[in-house]
């Protein structure tokens, strides 16, 4: 329970369905007041209360666990590692996967049931009824165990009716902003957040040809298709608007150029998790999601060992390695991968 109006209503619903419910809020933070500036983050002290206060109205058990610890070494070290090395991680897939399930399972529950809005049918992940918030993108890392043991009771219901629903039952939360962004940049200041953890290390900006345009104070401040702040000396040539085509940490500079040198109609990923079916032993043809509420492109999918080959039917862009690649069939995931490569 983090505090927050979808995972208190997610806890009433299984409770009306007949579990036994315990709650238990997730204290992720060494230092809780840093982790929300207004509407953004969570995990603070308020938060920790509000749950609390939700789980009293129920009328479940509740505890606050730390995990603090755990969490900075799986999700924060980890983001900040992959900025390093010149990938665009997405922390929230990490968190699902190193601490709301592979943690608390491990701690003897049969199941962990959250406020995601997503929905398991036939033992599988499916796409939330509602496609505005729909959040089996973030879920697809979960392996097939984890999957077997979680709970969504939010899939079939749009947002609004979740706060409305909260209200009948006279959850205080109900009302309560969602958080945004990464929950443990609280203002919302990613490049100041690395810049801190990692130091300035000023870099050349180029273009394709390698000829400089400017510099930089980190490459870890960019990511594939960045158009804003880059702080370039020269427009274009032709006057269009630069975006950011490459990033290479170890010779420390990132390159520029037209949006159409974005396209890519080929994906390698890593680390592949099948969910949805069997590990493929031929091509399927299927769909993908790149990114986070990100674009759906036909694709076919090919497996071939610890690698997943995707080649697209039409051309995306902005494609970042770090991101995670998730195959739908319809409403279903069929697994997900990590992407280490794009052309």
């Amino acid at each position: 329970m983090s505090g927050g109006v979808d995972s208190a209503t997610a806890a009433a619903r299984a409770v009306d369905a007949g579990h036994e419910v315990t709650g238990v809020h997730l204290a992720l933070s060494s230092n809780p007041q840093s982790f929300r500036t207004g509407a953004r983050g969570c995990c603070t002290i308020e938060d920790a209360r509000d749950a609390r206060r939700a789980a009293d109205v129920i009328g479940i058990p509740f505890y606050v666990w730390d995990m603090a610890e755990r969490f900075a070494r799986d999700v924060v070290d980890d983001f900040v590692a992959e900025y390093a090395a010149g990938r665009t991680p997405n922390p929230c897939l990490r968190c699902n996967e190193k601490i709301k399930f592979e943690a608390v399972l491990a701690l003897g529950f049969d199941a962990v049931c959250t406020g995601h809005y997503a929905r398991i049918e036939d033992g599988a992940l499916q796409r939330a009824a509602d496609p505005g918030k729909d959040q089996s993108y973030v879920l697809a890392v979960l392996n097939a165990d984890q999957i077997a043991h979680a709970m969504f009771p939010l899939g079939d219901t749009p947002k609004s009716l979740v706060r409305e629903e909260a209200r009948s039952r006279g959850l205080l939360v109900a009302d309560k902003p969602d958080s945004h962004d990464v929950c443990f940049i609280a203002d919302g200041d990613t490049k100041g957040f690395l810049e801190r953890r990692l130091g300035a290390e000023p870099g050349a900006i180029v273009d394709a040809d390698g000829a400089v345009l400017g510099t930089h104070d980190g490459t870890y401040g960019f990511t594939i298709g960045q158009r804003k702040g880059l702080r370039l000396d020269r427009p274009s040539p032709d006057g269009r608007p630069r975006y950011v085509l490459s990033i290479e940490p170890v010779a420390n500079t990132v390159t520029v150029g037209p949006a159409d040198a974005l396209g890519v109609r080929e994906i390698t990923a890593i680390r592949p998790v099948w969910t949805g079916i069997a590990p493929p032993a031929a091509p399927v043809d299927c769909s993908v999601q790149l990114r986070a509420h990100g674009e759906v492109h036909p694709c076919t999918a090919q497996a071939s060992g610890d690698e997943l080959h995707i080649y697209l039917g039409d051309e995306a862009r902005g494609v970042a390695a770090g991101q995670a690649a998730v195959l739908y069939d319809g409403d279903k995931v069929l697994g997900s991968a990590t992407i280490s490569a794009a052309s």
